[in-house]
């Protein structure tokens, strides 16, 4: 149980250390991915095999992609619709956030870094911080804030106190505090009905289509 639960929490973990280790660089960003890609893997892999006697993540056909998908475009517009409101950004944004609309630069743009390094941040923040966050949020704290034997399937059902626990853990992660609020709930619903799988789909699909935006726009205060 211990094991399992280090295994839910490293690729996190590890993530949020190199981020306070590493410089804020679209290389450090680079070496932050990869590392915690190669943890992720791991633990995935070994939570896997777990899942013949309990409930470790297991991918489960086109109705959880669907699901996820569905859930994960519908955050993202949510997560940047409302930050062209000057309302929205000095109320429910933490610190100074332009407006996407405004000239911007970032050490992520091509013009700044090339592009290599600006897909792996994009790859990053989709396939690599997204499924960590859900292994740590979702599979495991949810669990784990009902019952220390987490692992037990039957605590994937709603539980209101770890849900609101859940969503503003995951919130207080970011500086766009009310969407990410919002986004954990979302997330947190997809999990409940449909399991990890869909959840993880549903992260992904929203960084996904978030990092595509800020690629095409160039409203690189979303990064």
């Amino acid at each position: 149980m211990r094991r399992d639960a280090l295994f839910a929490a490293a690729p996190y973990a590890v993530w949020m250390a190199l981020m306070l280790a590493l410089p804020s660089s679209a290389a450090g960003y680079a070496v932050r991915t990869c590392a915690s890609a190669a943890v992720l893997a791991a633990s995935w892999f070994a939570l896997s095999r777990a899942s013949a006697r309990n409930s470790g993540p297991r991918l489960s056909g086109v109705g959880c992609a669907a699901w996820g998908a569905l859930a994960g475009i519908a955050v993202a517009v949510l997560w940047i619709a409302p930050e062209y409101s000057g309302f929205y950004r000095d109320w429910c944004v933490i610190g100074d956030v332009p407006s996407p609309s405004d000239p911007q630069t970032s050490p992520y743009s091509p013009a700044e870094c090339g592009w290599a390094l600006t897909w792996a941040r994009l790859a990053g923040s989709a396939f690599v911080i997204a499924p960590a966050e859900e292994l740590f949020f979702r599979s495991f704290l949810y669990r784990r804030l009902q019952s220390p034997a987490w692992r037990d399937d039957a605590l994937r059902r709603f539980d209101l106190s770890a849900f609101l626990w859940t969503a503003g853990l995951f919130a207080l992660e970011h500086n766009r505090i009310v969407a990410a609020f919002v986004a954990g709930a979302v997330y947190g619903i997809v999990y409940v009905r449909r399991g990890i799988a869909a959840a993880v789909v549903a992260h992904v699909v929203t960084n996904l289509a978030l990092a595509m935006y800020v690629v095409k726009t160039g409203a690189w205060a979303f990064w």
